[in-house]
């Protein structure tokens, strides 16, 4: 039985107390689980024994929405040219990803290790596939689920980010890529990009009732465009029984000027248990996070692309997010700050449907200590995180990783 004792350690920013783990899971606190002198007198000798030095004990933090096949980290720096609109985004990172030979094995390593180094222990990745890179992107971020899977639990999106019925063979590659092991089919703007939202739906939720698997679908489309898209995933989610798995993505069209619709459609999400993924965007419409939480949606969050040909700015570390979800939203006060990191753990954790995640006796010990004097001290303060902990493990410390990326 393997034991890690921690002493003076603050869960969510309260009073000090010990932390026992055994066998990759939360035993007890204080004087739960032998934590106090009788555990002292007979499993010492065989424990290891840290000292929080009172730092304050979070979840691990759940990275909902990334690109980890495409990330330009370590590559040096891209000059960025590309036009404004989003399928001149989407044609130049299809061109680019050959000019610039973007391995996916190594690139999505490359960001798991450093994701992991801030505290990240879990993460949803929509992967590429499209008629040119085939399943290539699929099969180099499993290698690296499979390497760094003590680091970090990495979920797979198979994600059609061209496009689907405009191009193809896409669709028969999507089968492909959720047969190799991809957990979850992703879809993409059904009536802006494939310009026919029943075809485009009808093949992501075919898919997921093929396979069993949850949907996650980017929906950029704004305004009246973007809820009536929505509507129709609604529409599936009802008449296929998948409540509780299917996810909007960035969902702009919540953000639109017509409150009438937006309330209109919160209350039908609500009613169909769909979940809203957030980046926190500063330029374009968003959700309102508070809002749908108080109808009792599940609102995760997510960095989106890491440095990478859309865009130079995004870095993997979710208290950072925390912090741009609560900007974006105007979040305050020190209960809407925990709110904010509410929406990089917790909410990502019922997202994805995580079992065993949280600070409770018998959860997964997938466990971060942050420096800070409150809780919202520590968000908005984003030190380094004192230590990583996955399943039990130490995995880095004071913002470094215990393993190198390639």
């Amino acid at each position: 039985m393997q034991t890690l004792f921690i002493r003076n350690v603050r869960p969510m920013g309260a009073d000090p107390t010990s932390l026992t783990i055994r066998d990759g899971r939360i035993a007890g606190y204080g004087q739960e689980a032998g934590g106090g002198a009788e555990f002292l007198d007979t499993e010492i000798l065989d424990a290891e024994i840290l000292d929080a030095g009172g730092a304050i004990l979070i979840p691990g933090l759940v990275e909902a929405h990334t690109h980890m096949d495409k990330t330009l980290l370590g590559m040096g720096w891209y000059r960025n040219e590309v036009g404004p609109r989003l399928i001149d985004k989407i044609d130049n990172e299809r061109a680019q990803r050959r000019l610039l030979g973007i391995d996916p094995a190594r690139q999505s390593a490359r960001q798991a290790v450093l994701a992991a180094s801030l505290g990240t222990t879990h993460i949803r990745t929509h992967v590429d596939v499209d008629t040119e890179v085939g399943v290539a992107g699929i099969e180099g971020v499993l290698a690296t689920r499979e390497r760094y899977r003590d680091l970090v639990d990495i979920e797979l999106v198979a994600f059609p980010q061209s496009g689907m019925l405009i191009r193809p063979g896409t669709v028969e590659l999507m089968d492909r890529a959720l047969r190799l092991g991809a957990q979850v089919v992703g879809g993409l703007d059904p009536a802006a990009i494939d310009r026919d939202p029943k075809g485009h739906l009808d093949v992501v939720f075919g898919l997921a009732e093929r396979h069993g698997v949850p949907v996650d679908i980017h929906l950029h489309e704004a305004a009246e465009l973007g809820a009536f898209s929505m509507e129709l995933i609604i529409e599936r989610t009802r008449a296929l029984g998948l409540q509780g798995k299917v996810t909007i993505s960035h969902a702009f069209c919540l953000g639109m000027a017509d409150q009438d619709s937006v309330a209109a459609l919160i209350d039908a999400l609500a009613e169909a248990r769909i979940h809203i993924l957030t980046t926190a965007p500063a330029s374009r419409p968003a959700p309102a996070v508070k809002r749908l939480v108080e109808a009792g949606i599940v609102v995760a969050a997510g960095t989106d692309g890491v440095r990478d040909t859309w865009g130079p700015y995004n870095h993997p570390d979710m208290l950072e997010r925390a912090v741009l979800v609560g900007l974006r939203n105007n979040l305050r006060r020190d209960d809407e700050v925990a709110l904010a990191l509410d929406t990089c753990t917790h909410g990502g954790a019922r997202m994805m449907g995580l079992e065993g995640y949280g600070l409770d006796p018998g959860d997964r010990a997938d466990l971060v200590l942050v420096e800070g004097e409150t809780l919202a001290d520590a968000v908005v303060g984003r030190r380094p995180r004192r230590l990583v902990l996955k399943g039990g493990r130490v995995v880095a410390r004071d913002g470094v990783a215990l393993v190198e990326a390639p």
